[in-house]
């Protein structure tokens, strides 16, 4: 049964046709005045149709129209032709953006249909930079990605970027350009780590790694900017820095911050935030009360009281930082 199948699938072509369409299936290469029986996986077939000799045609197709059609010439009821009919739509235009993770590397670029087209579909891409072609590498992971490297740093030409998406039913187009500085956007920073500073109850140490994906530290450092907020608070604390993976800073964080990233050291845009940790300030343990006479007991007081510390919610996000590359 399986190498049957496997035959019939083989033998069968494939025919795309547009919803809403009335679509004629042709039974191989019979006359005109041939009779034939159609039927569609095996089965008779329902939809909307007529019949013209050798040709079955289907009105106004939709998705359940999609299958296996069979036509058996009359009367000896011998299988003559077989079509896989595929119902779909052209595409529209794709949706592209691009971005610089690896800074100063390369860029990549994605695209996605915003309308599902039903039928296979390919995308084609053309990069070019200063009017030349740039070569142009598809990603093994993601089908709808590829890789370009920078061809010189720093340049004022712009880059531009067409995506063609074609299918059997059509072909749509998009282009776009920008600035290499534009889409440089780091990974979020990584391994964030919040512990309690031993002896102290208003302090916390922040550790964390530089995105893997950055290539160059050293050449392009980044500058990073920590926010923390209590659990039981929604509104957020933030900590600018400068080329540090690590903060250690008391914790007023009942008071507004004013600091902000200073634009003018910066180039492209900030990551998004990274994973967020949580961690709870230092507390001193009780002491138990050593007095033995009775009346210095309180009663039902077996320890001083404490101070209920507020456990907090830190995350990172980092921006590249010109200040190596231009000194």
């Amino acid at each position: 049964f399986l190498i049957k199948s496997h035959t019939f699938c083989i033998c069968a072509r494939i025919q795309y046709e547009r919803i809403g369409n009335d679509v004629t299936m042709q039974c191989g290469s019979l006359d005109n005045d041939a009779s034939v029986t159609w039927k569609v996986n095996g089965t008779d077939v329902k939809a909307r149709r007529r019949e013209e000799g050798p040709r079955l045609i289907l009105m106004e197709v939709n998705m359940s129209s999609n299958g296996l059609y069979s036509c058996f010439q009359n009367p000896d009821g011998q299988r003559r032709d077989q079509i896989n009919l595929r119902v779909g739509l052209p595409p529209k235009e794709p949706q592209v953006t691009c971005r610089s993770n690896t800074y100063p590397k390369g860029f990549y670029c994605s695209w996605h249909l915003q309308h599902p087209t039903y039928i296979p579909t390919d995308f084609e891409v053309y990069v070019q930079h200063n009017q030349r072609p740039l070569e142009v590498t598809r990603d093994e992971v993601h089908k709808n990605r590829c890789h370009v490297k920078f061809p010189e740093l720093f340049s004022s030409f712009p880059y531009w970027v067409n995506v063609t998406a074609v299918n059997s039913l059509g072909r749509a187009s998009i282009a776009i350009s920008f600035e290499e500085s534009s889409i440089v956007k780091p990974d979020p920073p990584e391994k964030v780590v919040a512990k309690p500073v031993a002896n102290n109850a208003r302090r916390l140490e922040v550790t964390w790694n530089s995105p893997s994906t950055w290539p160059d530290v050293e050449t392009f450092p980044l500058k990073y900017f920590l926010r923390y907020r209590p659990l039981i608070r929604d509104q957020w604390q933030h900590v600018t820095l400068s080329n540090s993976m690590s903060q250690t800073s008391d914790l007023y964080f009942f008071l507004p911050n004013k600091k902000t990233a200073a634009k003018d050291m910066e180039i492209g845009t900030w990551s998004d935030w990274s994973v967020a940790v949580h961690a709870t300030p230092w507390m001193e343990e009780p002491k138990p009360i050593t007095s033995t006479t009775e009346s210095d007991i309180i009663p039902g007081m077996h320890e001083l009281p404490t101070v209920r510390t507020p456990t907090l919610l830190f995350t990172v996000m980092a921006v590249p930082s010109v200040i190596s590359v231009l000194s």
